[in-house]
This record gives C-alpha cells, sequence and structure tokens, in this order.
C-alpha cells in the first residue's frame, strides 16, 4: 500500500524539496502551508496540498481531520518541518516575539504531534520527524529567539522518543546546518515588527545584521542545497532502524562533536570567532 505522510511548511525550502522527494519515490504527499496561495501554486504541481498554520489550533485541529478523511483514519509519517526566525538580540527581544515564535516553532509542533499519535497507536506504527537545527545544538548571537525554541525542541523529542520506545512510533529529529532556503528573507517582517534596533544599546552593531539580512550574498560556507535534508529524511523513513538524530551539513557535525569535547568556556571563544 501506499505511504502517506504529512509535511508542513511545504512553500519552499526544505519543506518543497521533501513534499516533491518523497512524491518522486512514490510516497503519498500531503504537503501544507500556511497561505492557501501556496497550496494552490503545490497542487498546480500534482501534490495535494492544504493549509495548516502551527500558530493557529484550529488550523491543525482543521488539517488533521482533513488527512484522515483522505486516508479513513492512516498516518504513517509526520515532519514536521515549518518554523521561522526572529533575528536580534537577546535584550531587545520583548515577550511578544518569543510568544509567536514558541507559537510557531514548539507549540504547535506538539500540537500537531499529539494530533497524529492517536492514529499511528491505532494502526500500530508510525514515524515522526521533527525538523531541528544546528542551533539545537549550539548557540549563536543574534539568534537567541530561534536557538531558544529549537533547543526546547529538542528537549520535548527526546522525552517522547524515550517515552514512546514501548510503542511501535519511532520519534526522530533531523539536525541541518547551513541550507540555500528563505529564511533569512522570510525573517525580515518579524526582524521589524519586533525589534526596535534604533534605539538597542547595540544600535551599531545591527549594521551588519541588517546588511546580512537586506543584502543578499554569497552562499554561507559549508551550504548545502534542501535535497540534502531529503537525503537523510528519507533515511529516517525508510530505514528499518532508523537513528535517533540525523546531522546534515558540515558545520552540524563538527559543532555536535565539539560540544561533547569542549568545555562551556572554550565552546564561547569558538562559535564567537565563526
Amino acid at each position: 500500500m501506499q505511504k502517506t505522510i504529512l509535511i508542513t511548511g511545504c512553500s519552499s525550502g526544505i519543506g518543497l524539496d521533501a513534499a516533491r522527494g518523497l512524491a518522486a519515490r512514490g510516497w503519498r504527499v500531503f504537503a501544507t502551508c500556511r497561505q492557501e496561495a501556496d497550496c494552490a501554486r503545490l497542487r498546480s504541481e500534482g501534490l495535494e496540498s492544504f493549509v495548516l498554520d502551527y500558530a493557529d489550533e484550529a488550523s491543525v485541529e482543521a488539517a488533521v481531520a482533513e488527512v484522515v478523511s483522505r486516508t479513513g483514519g492512516t498516518l504513517d509519517a509526520l515532519y514536521n518541518n515549518g518554523a521561522f526566525a526572529c533575528p536580534g538580540a537577546v535584550e531587545d527581544l520583548p515577550r511578544g516575539a518569543l510568544r509567536a515564535i514558541f507559537e510557531t516553532n514548539l507549540f504547535g509542533y506538539h500540537d500537531l504531534t499529539r494530533r497524529v499519535i492517536p492514529l499511528m497507536r491505532a494502526q500500530g506504527h508510525g514515524r515522526i520527524i521533527n525538523c531541528s537545527s544546528v542551533l539545537g545544538l549550539v548557540a549563536l548571537k543574534w539568534r537567541g529567539a530561534y536557538v531558544a525554541t529549537k533547543f526546547a525542541m529538542e528537549g520535548l523529542t527526546d522525552v517522547l522518543r524515550i517515552e514512546m520506545s514501548d510503542t511501535p512510533i519511532k520519534v526522530i529529529l533531523i539536525e541541518p546546518g547551513p541550507i540555500g532556503t528563505a529564511i533569512r528573507e522570510k525573517a525580515i517582517p518579524h526582524f521589524e515588527r519586533w525589534i526596535d534596533w534604533e534605539n538597542s544599546a547595540r544600535a551599531e552593531q545591527y549594521i551588519a545584521l541588517r546588511q546580512r539580512l537586506y543584502q543578499a550574498g554569497p552562499p554561507d560556507t559549508w551550504e548545502l542545497p534542501a535535497a540534502a535534508v531529503t537525503a537523510k529524511l528519507i533515511h529516517a523513513l525508510e530505514s528499518p532502524r532508523p537513528r535517533a538524530r540525523y546531522y546534515v551539513t558540515m558545520p552540524t557535525h563538527l559543532m555536535g562533536f565539539l560540544r561533547r569535547i569542549l568545555p562551556t568556556r572554550l565552546l564561547d571563544w569558538v562559535i564567537a570567532k565563526g
């Protein structure tokens, strides 16, 4: 029988490549996006697509109901992928900024996961794959809000994996480093909404951050295409014994290694030096 997967954040980047790649391998893909216009574009490609907005509980509930309606109540896999960034110094992040990013990057993942677990329990199998980041392993300045959500998601996923060890449901993390996506461009509205950089004690330091946000530049060092993430996703989905974690890109492998062997002060120094 054709296997089914629900993927979030499919308008571009990692989610879009995953949806296309898995559909090409014969999976039945439910490729969701926050905006109906993006869903319509994916449907024009032949993908099954409907709206799922992590920040809206009713939207999450409706998306799961749509899956149930289309499959008769089964789902082989969930790939929690959609997320956004809100760059800025930690001291400049208002409470509302953290509330907004956690609603999508953590609470939405959790809500959707809880809603699909009963389907997987009933059918006797399932895989839940959460897309984390190298920033779920180590911290990087100016990215405090995003780092906080990924660190929290890593912990919640680890606990879920342990708790699900007595079930046939596998829980897996994928941890990409620099990937060629539009996350930087899509962070601009959040930066403009929440960060009062002109009145910050670090106003001069924001010059470099704003240049990075607003000016197109060369790819990051060690940057890989989204297909590199899809390759690890395929292994996580199709391997009889999937790993608990999949690192993607050299920086993730390097930072995972350094975090294990270096004392905190030395690791901070290495990261600060770039």
